[in-house]
């Protein structure tokens, strides 16, 4: 029997979620954010709760951090001596500044520094999970690290703080949660708990993302999309995740496309391979997903391809292109990265828990469909 482990943060969530900073008024607070984050005002906006705490800021961090990323925000820090690193910004903002942390603790050894996550788009779920992704730019890979270390001691979910993210990006991110949380629904690491958070985060995610593309402004749909990513990040943190993300942080670190667009893309696609050679357990688990979406119908088969057909129906609405060609990536690229998106795709960490283990064969013949549909 698999030893099953769920970890949960403190989350603090609402449109007053920010005023929680107030507990570490007279500490030394580092903030590790990006450039837009200070001239937008955001940074502002936490200090402004902890008006006697010590700040120093590192706003270096650029979309698919680095290790000279990381580098660079721990020597920041290292004579600040912080008692709290918040990490405030999308996915690339939260896994540079788990990845600071932990290297500040190494340096320091006998200090332990509290981490709280501030998401300021509602997608990767880093701010509740023990994952955090490293880009290699030589390579033109993205390596997910894993450890317990990496898990932020506090979430703050404030809609306020996504209410100005732009529709593309809001796509993009709403469609990866649903993918963390199709994927740990269905996951060989799947447990009660797990199930618990990633149904729910797939019924918000289908009812509210599209009502926020039509009403970018509602802060209760903003709520429902952030708490969804959130509950989906817990989820995957405990289950794993599949295929979709193994194959996709392969091809979008070397074709240098949004993580949550390729994960969209790649969706359909895996649903289907998936259920096309698994368990009757896995099957009952994506009759279960239709359920939650709305699709009734007694045939498990015409279930879960109605079930594809409207995840491919809401990626059109929201112009997320079906396939590579579509997104306009060269064949002649394409066919020289065959290989290496294999060998990626085969190795990625979020590969193993796919409740249908891939062959290289499999994966060449999925990278065609991705390139070119049938």
């Amino acid at each position: 029997m698999a030893n099953y482990f769920f970890s949960c943060p403190k989350i603090y969530f609402g449109e007053e979620a920010i005023s929680s900073l107030s507990a570490l008024n007279n500490k030394r607070v580092a903030i590790v954010t990006d450039e837009f984050m200070v001239s937008s005002g955001k940074t502002r906006y936490l200090i402004d709760v902890m008006p006697h705490a010590a700040i120093s800021i590192f706003s270096e961090v650029k979309p698919d951090p680095n290790i000279d990323i990381l580098k660079a925000g721990a020597e920041k820090f290292k004579a600040f001596k912080p008692d709290a690193i918040i990490a405030l910004g999308g996915g690339s903002a939260l896994d540079a500044a788990k990845g600071i942390k932990v290297t500040l603790e190494e340096h320091y050894r006998s200090q332990a520094i509290e981490l709280i996550a501030i998401p300021t788009t509602s997608g990767s779920g880093s701010e509740v999970t023990s994952y955090a992704i490293i880009s290699d730019p030589k390579n033109g890979r993205k390596y997910p690290l894993v450890a317990q270390e990496l898990v932020p001691d506090m979430a703050i979910l404030d809609p306020n703080l996504v209410l100005s993210v732009p529709r593309h990006i809001t796509v993009d991110t709403g469609m990866d949660v649903l993918t963390h949380a199709i994927e740990a629904l269905v996951s060989t690491g799947a447990n009660d708990f797990s199930d618990a958070l990633a149904e729910k985060a797939i019924a918000l995610v289908w009812q509210y993302l599209p009502q926020v593309c039509n009403d970018e402004s509602n802060l209760q749909f903003r709520s429902h999309i952030h708490n969804a990513s959130c509950m989906a990040g817990m989820a995957f943190n405990s289950s794993g995740l599949g295929l979709v993300h193994g194959m996709a942080h392969a091809i979008g670190g070397m074709l240098h496309i949004p993580h949550g667009k390729i994960n969209a893309m790649l969706l359909p696609l895996i649903i289907e391979f998936n259920a096309a050679g698994s368990t009757p357990l896995t099957l009952e688990r994506y009759i279960k997903c239709a359920r939650i979406i709305g699709v009734e119908h007694e045939n498990p088969q015409i279930a879960i391809s109605h079930l594809v057909k409207n995840i491919r129906l809401i990626n059109r609405q929201f112009d997320i292109p079906a396939t590579l060609k579509e997104w306009g990536t060269e064949k002649a690229l394409f066919e020289s990265l065959r290989q290496p998106l294999i060998d990626a795709a085969l190795a990625d960490g979020c590969t193993i828990t796919n409740p249908r283990q891939p062959t290289a064969q499999d994966i060449d013949r999925l990278l065609s469909l991705i390139y070119q549909a049938a």
